[in-house]
């Protein structure tokens, strides 16, 4: 990973004929701008380890390894585990400021999402429709309607609590949809 050069303050600077007060507020912009950048280089590290997580069960969870003799679906399991304890061994982690509604609304809309991969082993046709109607919440021009109760819920959360859900919703909808094609293509063989 690359450092970028973080502000120094220098008292003393013959050259900078600014006021200390801009001079200061400069710096502080300056420093403000690597806080953005550094917030935005974890938020991509901690959307790398939740897709290493949905790799993982992706892979624990797959017709593949039901095919695996005993011994051999056995040596996978603790492959996956250990690669997932592993995994847990790292800390990523930004935090959001948010108020009393948005801590509300955010366990609202983590329900909702919670109903969705609950749902999906027992009918993930209606449970793809359903994440695709969240999907639309998420953006300005839906292609289809979305739900206004996930949709109301969201509004209420922080922006950043609302990038990271549609970020969800997109992962969640892609292991949905490319689950059913698999399911369909083995009822189809």
């Amino acid at each position: 990973m690359e450092f970028v050069d973080v502000p120094v303050v220098i008292e003393k600077d013959e050259d900078d004929k600014r006021p200390p007060r801009d001079k200061l507020l400069g710096i502080l912009d300056q420093i403000e701008a690597h806080v953005e950048r550094l917030r935005k280089e974890t938020q991509l590290l901690e959307e790398k380890k939740d897709s290493i997580f949905t790799a993982l069960d992706t892979i624990k969870n797959s017709d593949l390894i039901t095919e695996l003799q005993s011994t051999d679906r056995d040596d996978i399991d603790r492959y996956i585990e250990r690669l997932t304890s592993r995994c847990t061994t790292i800390e990523v982690f930004v935090r959001t400021e948010r108020d009393k509604e948005q801590e509300e609304a955010l366990f609202q809309v983590n329900r909702y999402i919670d109903g969705l991969v609950v749902s999906f082993k027992t009918d993930p046709i209606t449970t793809r429709v359903k994440c695709k109607s969240f999907m639309a919440a998420c953006t300005s021009q839906p292609e289809i309607a979305s739900d206004k109760a996930f949709e109301s819920a969201l509004l209420g959360c922080a922006l950043d609590d609302q990038k990271k859900i549609k970020k969800r919703l997109y992962g969640l909808f892609t292991y949905i949809d490319q689950s059913t094609v698999i399911a369909q293509e083995i009822n189809d063989d």
